[in-house]
């Protein structure tokens, strides 16, 4: 369990659930603890916000916000229930980036720090064995965009082995997208490969 909130800043979000686990691990063993947390947190939130931010603070914070790029990694992104729940989860956290299905898989997010890490959290969870994050790219303020929004990316793919919708990527292809979008670096960071574009 743990509380969020745009009102507090990382370290106060922090302390707030580092007390939250420590009451929540006070509880007996067995004993329903949902009721229990929520009560806690609402209880205990005031001393967190109070004071903690003047006006000239807030908007500072709001003009340092930190952009976050994360390039995650899949050996293959087949089922469509998995991929809905990509999109639908970078759809909710106002992500821009990119699923690009297949074998390999590869998601690109981009947006406010907090969102990204919110969207790997969720969908690396509860068990994706096969996927990492392989590279974390970071900026302060809230422009410098590489994708205008979170797109479906489509790709020739060739091979068909049976039943299996075991396809490979075009991975020229992909190189010549990423390098549109000045992000031709992550190739070899992704595939361990340095890419060459054909002339």
């Amino acid at each position: 369990l743990f509380a969020r909130s745009d009102a507090l800043r990382r370290h106060q979000q922090s302390e707030l659930n580092t007390g939250l686990a420590a009451h929540i691990s006070s509880l007996d063993s067995g004993e329903m603890c949902i009721h229990e947390a929520v009560q806690w947190v609402k209880d205990n939130t005031l001393p967190y916000l109070e004071g903690q931010l003047s006006p000239e603070t807030a908007s500072e914070v709001v003009v340092k916000e930190t952009l976050q790029r994360l390039w995650i990694y899949s050996h293959h992104i087949y089922r469509q229930e998995l991929r809905k729940k990509i999109f639908d989860t970078a759809k909710k956290l106002k992500l821009t980036g990119f699923c690009l299905a297949g074998k390999p898989g590869v998601i690109c997010v981009e947006g406010p720090q907090e969102h990204c890490e919110e969207f790997w959290r969720v969908v690396r969870y509860p068990s994706w064995k096969h996927i990492s994050c392989k590279h974390v790219e970071t900026a302060e303020g809230s422009g410098d965009h590489l994708f205008p929004a979170f797109e479906d990316l489509q790709l020739q793919a060739h091979g068909d082995y049976g039943l299996r919708n075991d396809y490979h990527m075009d991975l020229g292809q992909f190189l010549e997208f990423l390098k549109q979008h000045r992000s031709e670096h992550v190739f070899q960071i992704l595939f361990g490969v340095k890419g060459k574009l054909s002339d």
